[in-house]
């Protein structure tokens, strides 16, 4: 595929970019991107674990809530200039700053003085982190046990203060209008072009490491027309990202399935807004009524994997086991039972049938509207008394709606910020910005505080125990209703080599990419 002298690879995104600072990107591809021509303190490795980047070390005090880092000697920018610790001091309070707006700056509480800041009560310049020469130091105020893999997050690059001060809101729009510290640099991006490149940085700290002199990249929004171009060796790769084609390219060389870390579910309004689903028989008996198998077979042509947990498989592990196999619950299918739950629940409401509508998007849930019609038949048919509905809206408007708690039951979906169960399980709190369920449950948050602020939070053991006994709850009272673990089928050039698909985090990278 392709010439076997020509060292330069070509990947495509399924959706233009909407822009390159690390401090407010939201799009999956433009963290791709960000991810590959930046870099944090530490960078994802081959299996996912984070691993010193721009850091050469990074330590924990032993309480959990002082973190030491010491930077590499010799860190450049992209212009040559150099890179200090500054430079992620600026960077991280420039995230919380409420003019940034950075959609991620949530990824930042935990650290001393962060919720205050983006509150407007404090003053950004006392976030817990210091800069002495070479060396900084991170203050909590809770122990996180998920900091290390925070650090390989866009959200906490470092950036260049006068570089971003000369461009202002012009800054990140532009390939030029952006500073580069990581394997390469961005060229030919103008905001509205569908074809640019990723260039060798020889600025990069360990650029003898980076094997490929360019990646040529390029928006193929309709799936078909990618798969078609891997066939004919325009691509190095592409995304099967429909069932259809998936089926159909299942036998193909190249063809993989990499685990995502995202889980897709169903959130119940339990605002008081939807008097039914403040009934926890009326929620349970759904749980109950989905066929998560069926749906996976029948619908997703076995793509994804039935859901266990909230928490999705290969996000990580206890004492050697999946967290999912560990915190295992029974959400088997079990019609009888949920017809009898459903009875008693119309019995207690005072009412011989309900209505409920499930909202969706149809252009960031893959397969919103083949999972939302099978829901439909499968609960209208198996719940006597329930009639469903269907609404679909673009993505802002379902996320709007989910802040807004207007909507009765939504398909939506989480993919890990980071690799602990806790960037599932906060959305079950009270209270949690992104609780598109808006519940409250005192032993659910007495638990939840006692794992992420207690005395819990510093010990693995006991703190996997806590989250196994978050999902019970979750479970028991049917809080929530997990589907699936999504993965995402691709075809992937066999004769690329160190190129990985990461399940949390930046989702593609290219750092070690190179053609055998």
């Amino acid at each position: 595929m392709g010439n076997s002298n020509d060292k330069t690879l070509r990947f495509s995104l399924p959706t233009p970019l909407n822009g390159l600072d690390s401090a407010t990107i939201t799009d999956e591809y433009s963290i791709t991107v960000v991810g590959n021509a930046g870099e944090g303190l530490m960078r994802a490795d081959k299996n996912g674990k984070p691993q010193p980047a721009l850091a050469k070390s990074v330590k924990s005090s032993s309480d959990g809530k002082t973190w030491t880092i010491k930077l590499r000697n010799g860190l450049k920018w992209s212009d040559g200039s150099k890179l200090t610790a500054k430079d992620v001091v600026y960077a991280w309070q420039r995230a919380n700053d409420q003019k940034t707006a950075s959609e991620y700056a949530y990824l930042y509480s935990g650290i001393k003085n962060d919720d205050a800041i983006q509150a407007g009560k404090v003053d950004k310049k006392d976030l817990g982190i210091k800069a002495s020469g070479n060396t900084l130091t991170v203050s909590l105020e809770k122990p996180m046990p998920q900091f290390k893999s925070l650090l390989t997050f866009p959200t906490y690059f470092p950036q260049k203060q006068s570089f971003v001060e000369k461009y202002g809101k012009k800054y990140g729009t532009t390939a030029s209008k952006t500073l580069y510290n990581g394997p390469y640099t961005f060229k030919g991006w103008n905001k509205t072009n569908n074809k640019f490149k990723l260039v060798k940085n020889k600025y990069y700290w360990d650029a003898k490491n980076v094997k490929t002199p360019e990646i040529d990249l390029q928006v193929v929004q309709k799936p078909e027309v990618a798969v078609k171009m891997y066939k004919t060796g325009k691509l190095d790769s592409a995304l099967v990202n429909t069932p259809q084609l998936s089926q159909a390219n299942k036998t193909n060389k190249g063809y993989r399935i990499t685990p995502q870390a995202t889980t897709v579910f169903l959130a119940y309004n339990q605002s008081g807004n939807v008097k039914a689903l403040n009934n926890k028989k009326i929620r349970q008996a759904l749980n109950m009524v989905t066929n998560r198998s069926e749906l996976n077979s029948q619908v997703l042509s076995c793509t994804s994997t039935p859901a266990t947990s909230f928490t999705p498989k290969g996000l990580s592990t206890v004492n050697g086991t999946d967290f999912a196999t560990y915190a295992k619950q029974d959400y088997t299918y079990n019609k009888s039972e949920a017809q009898k739950l459903f009875k008693e629940g119309l019995s207690e409401l005072g009412e011989k049938s309900i209505t409920l509508e499930i909202e969706a998007d149809t252009d960031r849930v893959a397969n919103a509207k083949d999972v939302v019609n099978y829901l439909q038949g499968q609960w209208s048919k198996n719940l006597p008394g329930l009639k469903v509905t269907e609404k679909f809206v673009p993505f802002k408007q379902r996320l709007q709606d989910g802040n807004d708690a207007h909507f009765q039951v939504m398909l939506t979906q989480w993919g890990a910020d980071y690799a602990e169960p806790t960037t599932f399980l906060d959305l079950a709190s009270t209270g949690n910005a992104n609780n598109y369920n808006h519940n409250s449950n005192a032993d659910y948050d007495a638990l939840w505080n006692k794992e992420a602020k207690g005395a819990d939070a510093t010990n693995d053991t006991k703190r996997a125990a806590d989250e196994k006994g978050l999902e019970k709850i979750i479970h028991q009272e049917a809080i929530l209703n997990p589907i699936y673990y999504q993965a995402q089928p691709e075809l992937v050039n066999p004769n690329i080599i160190g190129f990985y698909h990461h399940a949390v985090g930046v989702p593609l990278d290219f750092k070690l990419a190179a053609r055998k």
